[in-house]
């Protein structure tokens, strides 16, 4: 088993806070949810900064975010906000601290589905074209990850836990 911490990356809705959170509980071990943590420190959510500030501002704070993340040890296990991945500054940050990165590769059908059945706030994927030309758009970064898993319904966060797990 790895000594590295584990980044959980990939688009909106494909799971990654649930499954970081199955691995932070596999491996006995702190996580943390980036966006949670952007939430807590600003005291606005990533979709109310996007809102009120626009996108530029809040990548700028959640790469701050990511920074202090990844600066306190304790946090083993990370799950990404969707685009946190596509920022270079933030993959080189990642790169600066030797995480694991791993790409939680689910179909944008998956994802809109779980979109569009959650009472979640999604600025950046307000309806299906803009979600779909966004999911198509970060794929190549997201491709960029260390490990790849795939996810679909028939899957559950333990499985792909325990996948990862055997593949670290």
């Amino acid at each position: 088993m790895s000594t590295r911490r584990i980044i959980v990356l990939g688009f909106m809705a494909c799971g990654k806070t649930t499954v970081a959170s199955e691995l932070a509980r596999e491996l006995n071990c702190r996580f943390v949810d980036l966006d949670s943590f952007i939430t807590e420190r600003e005291k606005r959510s990533p979709a109310e900064i996007i809102t009120q500030d626009g996108e530029d501002t809040f990548r700028e704070v959640e790469t701050l975010a990511l920074r202090d993340v990844l600066q306190d040890r304790g946090a083993q296990v990370i799950a990404l906000g969707g685009g946190t991945w596509t920022t270079p500054a933030n993959r080189t940050l990642i790169a600066l601290y030797d995480c694991l990165t791993v790409w939680l590769d689910a179909s944008f059908e998956l994802c809109w589905k779980r979109i569009t059945s959650s009472n979640v706030v999604r600025p950046l994927a307000p309806e299906r074209q803009t979600a779909q030309s966004r999911f198509d758009a970060r794929r190549n970064d997201y491709q960029l990850a260390e490990k790849q898993i795939s996810v679909d319904d028939a899957v559950t966060a333990t499985d792909i836990a325990k996948e990862i797990l055997s593949q670290t």
